[in-house]
């Protein structure tokens, strides 16, 4: 096992020891079903600590050569699908973390070689595991594979967290966006590509990145706040899980729909942000817990776009209402602003609003508090002033 080939299933230990685990293990076997199929090239993207990250240690653990899962996934919903063991640790997979890549390339003084930086630290590990097929000369990560492939017909499954991590953090370095884009497309996308990559699996934020009218990636299919389609059930906790999870541990049911419930998906499914429901029944308190992973400033720079009818839009959102949106032309990134519905499209992404049947509207107390909590600091009078109406009328 290696940190990025084939990185083993610690990660996912860890999770299924914690005192909060909801088993969302049947995703394996959509993701089975998909192997070495046109529909193997899938992007999720979801707000921050929605679980991304759990979801793709778990493929991790369950698809990795080189470790023993079987324990793990014994007791879990997977184990009852058809050719459950069939998959289990059979397969070659490249994890790629690129917040964590990120943040290293920083910490040397050589992010602008984050990329670069990346594809030699992988193919560092694969020189190790095919010393007689790939040299340490090779600075190609897809030639690479593709080498591999040629010599030896085997496929990988590779994983990319936070995939879309330097268009979030580095938004003006155009430089670098261009580097990476083209990277993926190297990695992920082509005939060439297709014949060593067994599935791909991005998480990310934000949808991956258009331009003009096409995606980058065109040959990925895409799940999203706005259209998570079949995997909706695996966006967030269900309501059934979080009914469970309450009388689990003795809590108000009815509270904790009013403040972390309300995003909802085709067939009425409601979601609830994993991280807000695990701190809230860890504390025994209902309060704001997923919004203290970002700052204010940050919301309060998106809703104070000069763009006609936003701020009205924000004053019925506040009030209670819902809000219609096109978020077919959004860019998928956090700078190519046209209007008013692009911002509302990226806040449905970051998750400040809900996304339903056309409308966007905010979900619940928790997100309603960032709202309020970001208005007060800003020139909003009119808005500082319904604020106070209503805090009047929740003291009645």
């Amino acid at each position: 096992m290696g940190m990025f080939l084939n990185p083993g299933n610690s990660g996912f230990a860890a999770a299924v020891r914690s005192r909060i685990y909801i088993d969302k293990t049947e995703l394996l076997a959509f993701t089975n079903t998909v192997l070495g199929t046109e529909e193997r090239f899938i992007c999720v993207s979801r707000p921050r600590r929605f679980g991304k990250s759990m979801t793709a240690k778990m493929l991790a653990a369950y698809y990795s050569r080189g470790c023993d899962s079987k324990e793990l996934f014994l007791n879990r919903k997977i184990a009852s699908a058809a050719g459950f063991e069939k998959e289990l640790n059979r397969h070659n997979v490249i994890y790629l973390d690129m917040q964590w890549f990120q943040s290293v390339a920083k910490d040397k003084g050589i992010a602008e070689q984050t990329v670069s930086y990346m594809q030699t630290e992988v193919i560092r590990e694969l020189c190790y595991e095919y010393p007689q097929i790939i040299s340490e000369q090779e600075d190609s990560l897809p030639e690479a594979l593709l080498k591999i492939h040629a010599a030896l017909q085997e496929q990988f499954i590779i994983i990319i967290d936070e995939w879309d991590c330097l268009f979030r953090e580095d938004i003006h370095n155009i430089r670098i966006q261009e580097v990476y884009i083209n990277f993926l497309r190297g990695l992920l996308k082509g005939i060439i590509a297709e014949t060593y990559i067994e599935m791909a699996y991005l998480t990310g934020i934000l949808p991956i990145k258009k331009y003009g009218t096409q995606s980058a990636l065109n040959n990925f299919d895409e799940y999203t706040m706005v259209s998570p389609a079949h995997l909706k059930s695996f966006t967030g906790f269900t309501e059934k899980e979080v009914l469970q999870l309450c009388e689990e541990n003795h809590l108000d049911f009815e509270e904790a729909k009013r403040w972390y419930d309300g995003y909802i998906f085709e067939g009425g499914l409601h979601i609830y942000n994993p991280k807000s429901l695990s701190e809230m029944i860890k504390r025994k308190r209902y309060d704001s817990y997923w919004t203290q992973t970002e700052t204010y400033e940050s919301l309060k720079y998106y809703i104070n776009m000069n763009y006609d009818g936003l701020r009205d839009d924000i004053l019925k959102m506040l009030d209670g209402d819902k809000a219609a949106v096109d978020t077919g032309a959004f860019q998928n990134d956090f700078v190519s602003f046209r209007s008013k519905d692009d911002v509302l499209t990226l806040l449905v992404h970051l998750g400040y609003l809900a996304y339903f049947e056309g409308n966007v509207f905010i979900p619940n107390e928790e997100v309603k508090e960032e709202f309020y909590r970001t208005v007060r600091n800003t020139d909003w009078d009119e808005i500082i002033k319904m604020t106070k109406r209503s805090e009047q009328l929740l003291e009645v």
